[in-house]
């Protein structure tokens, strides 16, 4: 972000030079008339360039990751198949790192010596079933990419509530900048945990359940008609949007902290 540019200048990191050019770098990277690449949005939103694999070519989507790659230094890559990622791994050029989370469909490509900037933000993640993981698993990445420290409980659903209270004591004693509630079915998490905190939830449906309202649209109906107040809802399986709208909230209150103890 801005804000990081300018804090890195008065620290003595960069010089005014680099400070100007960053600040006016030009937010669009065009490549070859295919994609348009946002390689400054991190720097102007706080939040990574992330490429949906889902309709790309493996290899139209190897040369977007590596032209974002060579301009950031990372690429986060959301969605892949086994054929995508199977051909990225064969074709990685030297001195670059993949990380790969199989649940969550994320691979994550970096130059040597690449590392993120921790920022103090604290993310809690649940979900109401194991078959929530894979989305939950997906915003945990994400969050995490952005510098946040996150916390995990799974399985902690309506059908069993004895599961969820022990769990969530303890992401408020530590101290929990945001919680992100993912559930499918119903989707009654949310309700339920937005009702007992004071912190803001991110409620995510999933398309987890059959018969009337499959496919998710009983759980995201459920969650847009939520009785307690807070929550805020993302698309149904919406991991990537969940996790950049939590560590949003979350790194800007960890920047306030700080602020606070200057």
């Amino acid at each position: 972000m801005v804000r990081r540019i300018l804090e890195k200048l008065v620290k003595g990191e960069i010089t005014i030079d680099e400070a100007e050019k960053l600040l006016r770098m030009t937010a669009i990277s065009e490549l070859e008339g295919m994609a348009r690449i946002d390689t400054s949005r991190e720097a102007r939103r706080g939040i990574p360039e992330i490429i949906l694999a889902e309709g790309k070519t493996p290899e139209a989507l190897l040369k977007i990751a590596l032209n974002n790659l060579e301009k950031t230094g990372r690429t986060i890559i959301s969605r892949v198949n086994m054929e995508q990622t199977a051909f990225i791994e064969r074709n990685l050029p030297e001195g670059t790192t993949l990380t790969k989370n199989d649940e969550a469909r994320i691979i994550i490509l970096r130059r040597k010596g690449y590392k993120i900037e921790r920022s103090g933000g604290v993310v809690g993640i649940l979900t109401a079933g194991t078959a929530d993981i894979p989305v939950a698993e997906e915003a945990r990445v994400i969050a995490e990419e952005m510098g946040c420290e996150t916390i995990t409980a799974y399985d902690v659903g309506v059908a069993g509530m004895h599961r969820l209270f022990p769990q969530l004591r303890k992401m408020i004693e530590r101290g929990v900048d945001v919680l992100i509630v993912v559930a499918g079915r119903e989707g009654a998490l949310p309700s339920v945990v937005a009702g007992m905190v004071d912190i803001p939830v991110v409620g995510v449906p999933t398309s987890v359940g059959y018969g009337f309202g499959d496919k998710g649209v009983g759980a995201l109906m459920a969650m847009l008609q939520a009785c307690s107040l807070g929550i805020a809802v993302v698309n149904i399986d919406g991991g990537v949007a969940a996790g950049s709208l939590a560590a949003l909230i979350a790194n800007k209150m960890a920047r306030a902290r700080g602020s606070s103890q200057v």
